[in-house]
C-alpha cells in the first residue's frame, strides 16, 4: 500500500497525516474551535484565513512526526469535496502545489469517503460489503460500501443532520459551542426518560414510513416548544441535564433504530459509524447493545478519527492511489457532491 501525505482543511479543522497500510504514521491537527466559539459556529472566512495559516506548519509537523522526507512519500491528497468552498481552496491548493514541487501523483479525495474510510483504521483487516452509518455535522447517511470507490446510500436525512440538531439544541439550551461534546457530557447526569420526544419518522404517500430515512427537525422544534412551555410554567433554573439526555436519546433511538432494520434486511452483519457523532456514548453503547443482539458487528473509530482529520482522507488516497487512481491538475473544489460520484475525482 502507498505511503501518502493529505490535508484535510474542508471546514474548520486544519489537518495533516501521512498514512501507510492503513497504518497512521503521524496524524497533525491546529483546531479553530476557540475562534470559532464566539460566534456559535463556523464563519467560513474565518476559517479559510486560519487555514492558510495553519497548513504550512501541519504538513512540515506531519512530516517530522513520521520521521520521514518527501523520497518515501509515494502520493499527496487532499479533501476537495465537499464543504466550505473557501477552506477547500487552501487545502486543494497546498496539495497541488506540494505534489508538483515533489513530483508526486495528486488524488482529491471526497471528505465523506474519507469518514467511511476511518472504519479501516481503526480494524484494518476490514473488507466490504458492509454498512456504513455515517453521522456529521452535515451530513446523516446509510451507506451500503461494496468496495473503493463503490458505494450506494440506502437513506439519509430529510432535513438536519443529527450533529446539525445537536448543534442548534445546545445553543437553544445555552450551552456553548460545539454542542455535541456538551449534551453528551450533561446527558450522563440527566434522566433520559424525563421528556419524551418524537424520533421523527418520514411518512410515505402509501402509508407507513421510511425505515431508514431520518428527520431531525421536528425533534429540534419540539424541544424548543418544551423549552418554552417550561419556561411559561415558571421553571427556572430549567432541567438542563433532563433535556439534553432526553434529547440525546431520541436521536440515538432513531439512529440505532434505522441502521438496525437496513442492515438486517440488506444482510450486512458488519456496521461501521463515523462522522463527528461517531463519538458520542450514548450511540456507542446503545448500537454496540441492538447491534450484539442481532449477532452483528460494529466498528467505532477511536474519538480523534470521529471528527475531521488528514488520517482517513489519506487511508483513502491511498487505497485509490493503489489501484491506479490518479486526479487530474485541474480538478476543482465543490460545496456539494454526492458520494455516488467519488469516482469522478479520478482521471484514470
Amino acid at each position: 500500500m502507498p505511503t501518502v501525505l493529505a490535508l484535510e482543511t474542508s471546514c474548520d479543522e486544519t489537518a495533516a497525516a501521512i498514512v501507510r497500510d492503513r497504518t497512521v504514521l503521524s496524524n497533525v491537527v491546529a483546531s479553530q474551535i476557540a475562534i470559532h466559539r464566539p460566534f456559535g459556529g463556523v464563519v467560513p472566512e474565518v476559517a479559510s484565513r486560519a487555514h492558510v495559516e495553519n497548513v504550512g506548519e501541519v504538513t512540515a509537523a506531519a512530516l517530522a512526526q513520521a520521521g520521514l522526507d518527501w523520497g518515501a512519500i509515494d502520493g499527496v491528497a487532499a479533501t476537495c469535496a465537499p464543504g466550505l468552498v473557501g477552506a477547500l481552496m487552501v487545502g486543494l491548493t497546498a496539495g497541488k502545489t506540494l505534489a508538483m514541487v515533489h513530483q508526486k501523483p495528486f488524488l482529491g479525495v471526497h471528505h465523506l469517503e474519507g469518514h467511511i474510510y476511518a472504519a479501516y483504521l481503526s480494524e484494518p483487516t476490514l473488507q466490504p460489503p458492509f454498512l456504513c452509518l455515517l453521522v456529521s455535522g452535515g451530513h446523516t447517511s446509510l451507506i451500503h460500501v461494496k468496495g473503493c470507490g463503490d458505494y450506494t446510500v440506502l437513506g439519509k436525512t430529510r432535513d438536519d443532520a443529527a450533529g446539525e440538531a445537536f448543534d442548534k439544541v445546545a445553543r437553544l439550551l445555552g450551552l456553548g459551542y460545539p454542542g455535541g461534546p456538551i449534551i453528551d457530557k450533561l446527558a450522563a447526569k440527566g434522566d433520559a426518560t424525563a421528556f419524551p420526544l418524537p424520533e421523527g419518522n418520514i411518512s410515505l404517500p402509501e402509508g407507513g414510513f421510511h425505515r431508514y430515512d431520518s428527520s431531525f427537525s421536528g425533534l429540534k422544534t419540539a424541544v424548543l416548544r418544551l423549552v418554552q412551555s417550561l419556561q411559561d410554567q415558571g421553571v427556572d433554573p430549567l432541567p438542563v441535564a433532563d433535556l439534553a439526555a432526553s434529547f440525546q436519546a431520541a436521536v440515538v433511538r432513531s439512529l440505532t433504530k434505522r441502521t438496525l432494520n437496513c442492515a438486517v434486511d440488506y444482510g450486512l452483519t458488519t456496521i461501521a459509524v463515523g462522522g463527528g457523532v461517531a463519538a458520542n456514548s450514548g450511540l456507542r453503547q446503545q448500537l454496540t447493545a441492538a447491534a450484539a443482539d442481532h449477532g452483528f458487528t460494529v466498528l467505532f473509530p477511536p474519538l480523534k478519527y470521529c471528527t475531521d482529520n488528514a488520517a482517513m482522507i489519506a487511508c483513502a488516497a491511498a487505497d485509490h492511489l493503489a489501484r491506479g487512481h490518479e486526479s487530474a491538475w485541474s480538478v476543482g473544489t465543490q460545496s456539494r457532491m454526492p458520494l455516488t460520484e467519488v469516482m469522478g475525482l479520478y482521471s484514470r
